[in-house]
């Protein structure tokens, strides 16, 4: 289990029945970064890979 799991597990059994758009996640994000300057290119990975999930071209 990596580190990070915990805080997926802790999303899911939080928020898990939450249902909000991507619009609401992407100002989330923009947020957490402006609070976390730091953190700017994991975010940024992370929104890019996001989006480009369906294409067939990245794989």
């Amino acid at each position: 289990m990596y580190f990070t799991d915990r805080g997926i597990e802790e999303l899911a059994q939080r928020r898990g029945e939450e249902e909000v758009s991507l619009a609401w996640l992407a100002d989330q994000l923009r947020l957490f970064v402006d609070l976390n300057p730091d953190f700017e290119v994991p975010v940024e990975r992370l929104a890019t890979w996001l989006a480009r999930l369906d294409d067939e071209d990245d794989e």
